[in-house]
């Protein structure tokens, strides 16, 4: 059988529905993958929890969800919805429910799944983590991922190709680690061990799962003597940017990704640990 010339669609994500979760300032890596969801022709939930980012040094978004919403309006195919809704997902029942909404305001169905909220603060070095915060490490940054990804599985029927599930990590695993947040390392490290796990358990409901660790990106949370630091770091002198890793999981997101699964990718630009 003679393939197909290759070519790529402007928008390859037309009809489809994506949840992202963490997508709640426009300096953010969750707001930067709607972005290119949306560019992609994807119709789009961005999951929001506003007090964690107000309790954060550099705060919410000013402008509230719906102006970050309604900024991505401009860039949608037309038909596509950009929707978006509030969820504490340290709640064992909130993952669920945030998927039922976010399918509910979709038409019903979700396709992609970008699981990038996440715990910042509240960690320390091994002689300073107690178990307060290693369980509220634990049940934001990892079972609340997790349950997401059930949650999604259910709404999925056997042998329906075109599902795909993107989580984050911090490449922990890579160089020094992360001493000075134990408790922040540990729950994200758990998602980089469990990507094979739930790809081989998606896998029959044609769904792929991977993970992401974008390397340090410039949000907004490091300023001065630290932020040179790190930018010197970098091959090019330069942090990464919130659009770099939207990139890679936009792209993972469509049907050129299709044949992988199960992989823990890093794309920090040369980043040397």
């Amino acid at each position: 059988m003679v393939p197909d010339a290759p070519h790529r669609d402007p928008r390859p994500l037309l009809g489809r529905t994506a949840l992202v979760t963490g997508a709640s300032r426009r300096a953010g890596i969750g707001y930067a993958i709607a972005r290119r969801l949306v560019a992609y022709g994807a119709s789009i939930y961005l999951h929001h929890h506003t007090p964690h980012d107000a309790a954060q040094p550099w705060g919410a978004d000013p402008d509230g969800p719906e102006a970050l919403a309604a900024d991505l309006r401009p860039l949608a195919a037309d038909g596509a919805v950009v929707a978006h809704g509030p969820a504490d997902l340290t709640a064992p029942g909130a993952p669920a429910a945030l998927v039922g909404t976010a399918a509910g305001a979709l038409g019903g169905r979700l396709d992609v799944l970008v699981a990038n909220h996440a715990l910042s603060g509240r960690d320390g070095r091994l002689d300073e983590i107690d178990a307060d915060m290693l369980d509220a490490h634990w049940a934001v940054n990892t079972r609340s991922t997790v349950l997401l990804v059930q949650a999604y599985a259910r709404l999925r029927e056997e042998g329906r190709d075109g599902g795909r599930v993107v989580m984050t990590t911090s490449g922990q695993d890579l160089g020094g680690g992360m001493p000075d947040e134990v408790a922040y390392a540990l729950a994200k490290g758990a998602l980089a061990s469990v990507t094979r796990t739930l790809a081989t358990a998606l896998v029959r409901r044609g769904v792929t799962v991977n993970t992401v660790n974008p390397g340090p990106v410039d949000t907004g949370y490091a300023t001065g003597e630290g932020h040179a630091s790190v930018a010197s770091l970098f091959p090019g002198g330069r942090w990464g940017r919130p659009d770099d890793p939207a990139r890679l999981v936009a792209w993972l997101a469509t049907d050129e990704a299709s044949w992988i699964t199960g992989q823990v990718i890093t794309s920090d630009g040369g980043f040397n640990r």
